[in-house]
This record gives C-alpha cells, sequence and structure tokens, in this order.
C-alpha cells in the first residue's frame, strides 16, 4: 500500500482516533510500588537522591500503604533495614523483623492487597553483600539455605510472593522446595531472573543502606552487554519453579524484556529502578522535561516491550494521573 492511497495521519488527527487504534494501554494494574521498612516508631527519612521516597518505621508505612490502595495500586514490594547487620544477615528472617512485622500489619488491614517481598541479603550483611562470604568470595550453595529461611519467614507471616533478588544459582529450586515442605505451595516466586550489575542502582543503596563494603556485584549479577544469558537465566529460573520472572532494570533493558516476553510463557515483571526515576525527577525539577510526560512514556515503553508488570517508584504519581483520565 503506498501514499496517497494509505496515509498513516489518517488515524492521528483526533484524540478520540488515536485512543481508539492505541496498540499500548498503560493502566494501574501494571503497577507495583516499592517500600522500605525499618525498625522503630515515628521514623520517616527522606531518601536525598529520589524526592518523594521515604525510609518508613511500620506506623509510617501503613499510612503509605493506605496511599496506595486509594490509589487502587494492586500491589507493593518490601525492602527491609534491619536493627543490626552481621556477617550472615540474619536479622533478615527474624520473626519479628521490620519487614515480618510490616507483612502482618498490612494483611491484618488490608487482606487483598498483593504484598512482594524482595529476598536478598545485602540489606542485612555487614559486608553489603548478596550472600555468606569466604573471605572476600560470596559463597553460592552455602547462601541458599538462609535465602530459603528469609523466605520461609516472609510467607509465615502472610506474604503472597516472594521476590529473590540476589542472583545466586538455585535460589528459586531452594526456596520453592522450602515453601512446599512447610505448606506454602500457593506461596508465589517472582524471580529476579535477568538482573544487570547496573550502574542504576546508586539511589537505591542509599535507600535500603545495602551498598558493598567492598568491591562489587559483578560475580554474581550479569553483565550489562549479555543477552543470550538472560535467556538461560530465565529458562533455569522457570525450570527450577518460578511463577513470574523479571528483567531489571527495564529502560535500557527493553530488548531483554522483549526477548524473554517472546520465549517464555511466564508472566514478566520489570523494575524501573531507582536511577530511572531519579533522573527523571532531577531533569523535571530543573525544568528540562515534562516529568510527567516523560514518566507516561518511560512506562508506556516498558509495557510496550512486553511486561506484565511495573515495580516502580512512580507507582502513585502514575496512578493519579490515570485515575484522571490521563491519555
Amino acid at each position: 500500500m503506498y501514499f496517497p492511497v494509505y496515509r498513516p495521519r489518517r488515524f492521528r488527527r483526533t484524540e478520540n482516533l488515536r485512543r481508539m487504534v492505541r496498540e499500548t494501554r498503560l493502566s494501574v494494574d501494571h503497577l507495583v510500588y516499592p517500600l522500605f521498612v525499618m525498625p522503630g516508631k515515628g521514623v520517616k527519612n527522606p531518601v536525598q537522591s529520589m524526592p518523594g521516597v521515604f525510609q518508613l518505621s511500620v506506623d509510617h508505612l501503613l499510612e503509605e500503604v493506605r496511599s496506595v490502595v486509594e490509589h487502587n495500586i494492586p500491589g507493593i514490594i518490601l525492602f527491609g533495614l534491619p536493627e543490626k547487620k552481621d556477617e550472615h544477615g540474619s536479622e533478615a528472617y527474624a520473626d519479628k523483623g521490620p519487614v515480618q512485622q510490616a507483612i502482618r500489619k498490612i494483611k491484618d488491614k488490608w487482606p487483598d492487597l498483593t504484598v512482594i517481598t524482595d529476598v536478598c541479603l545485602c540489606e542485612y550483611t555487614s559486608h553489603g553483600h548478596c550472600g555468606i562470604l569466604r573471605g572476600d568470595e560470596v559463597q553460592n550453595d552455602a547462601t541458599l539455605e538462609i535465602l530459603a529461611r528469609v523466605a520461609l519467614s516472609h510467607a509465615k507471616a502472610g506474604a503472597d510472593i516472594i521476590a529473590p533478588s540476589d542472583m545466586m544459582d538455585g535460589r528459586v529450586g531452594a526456596i520453592r522446595e522450602s515453601l512446599d515442605e512447610n505448606g506454602f505451595e500457593q506461596t508465589a516466586i517472582l524471580a529476579y531472573s535477568a538482573k544487570y550489575c547496573s550502574g542504576f542502582y546508586g539511589p537505591f543503596r542509599e535507600a535500603a543502606d545495602s551498598a558493598p563494603q567492598f568491591g562489587d556485584r559483578r560475580a554474581y549479577q550479569m553483565d550489562v552487554a549479555n543477552s543470550e544469558e538472560a535467556l538461560r537465566e530465565v529458562a533455569l529460573d522457570v525450570e527450577e519453579g518460578a511463577d513470574m520472572v523479571m528483567v531489571k532494570p527495564a529502560l535500557s533493558y527493553l530488548d531483554i524484556i522483549r526477548r524473554v516476553r517472546d520465549e517464555f510463557d511466564r508472566p514478566v515483571a520489570a523494575y524501573s529502578v531507582s536511577g530511572e526515576y531519579a533522573m527523571i525527577k532531577a531533569a523535571a525539577a530543573n525544568g528540562w522535561i515534562d516529568g510527567d510526560r516523560v514518566m507516561m512514556e518511560v512506562l508506556t515503553s516498558i509495557v510496550r516491550a512486553g511486561a506484565d508488570m511495573i515495580l516502580t517508584y512512580f507507582a502513585k504519581d502514575a496512578a493519579a494521573l490515570l485515575q484522571n483520565g490521563y491519555r
């Protein structure tokens, strides 16, 4: 079909025409809101690099969750900050840890809200790495038992979905086995399957107090140059029992989201990470971009690439715009 018989601009003339032929539709249903919970009471510490994001004690966390529910956002993901850290991250599976307490209180007030919990040790270890160390090396197999113990503590508290983000080989299978053996067959696993060793995580490390005390995480997180490896990682997690898989970060890895969507019959999540959020917020604050427009463009691009679910610090802002008829 050639001009002038076919003119693509015919369906761009009015907003209603554009709405009728729009291929990708961003919805509140796509959104999951990350929250950082810590010990204490009356604590609401702003994260300087992430405007609008806070470290929250459970009482203030519940206020934030109420806002999430009012925005009709279907789910949250919890990250914990411990009262104390040690070499093995033992606070991560404490029955009275901030994440465990938060889950119970949230489920008591809003039983239908989907509660996802991040399972990793970097926030809880004194060295800031995602597993048990021998010398300066993270020990993969020794870490699996602890990750499974953390996941079980979250499930016992009432979490709906366990999301291991550590990138240890075999952790999905270890967690699935532990959950099933203890009667939590219905608790789902969202695996951080293709998690890249990205420079976009900087602000998160402030929010979660999780920067490594030495070295970096290149020995267990993925090389940013690789895509075939991502498919192998996803395949392994699916074989081990992952119910959903994730690509992290999102914006620089839209090609990976698309490939995973095309290759695997599982729901696909994408994490629009702290650095993506911080860049847009900073540029908008300086008047260089229209922050709302760019936010919605980025989130739409993630859905267009194939994501069924987006973990994003923009969740409440985006939900408010969508509920007010944003197109």
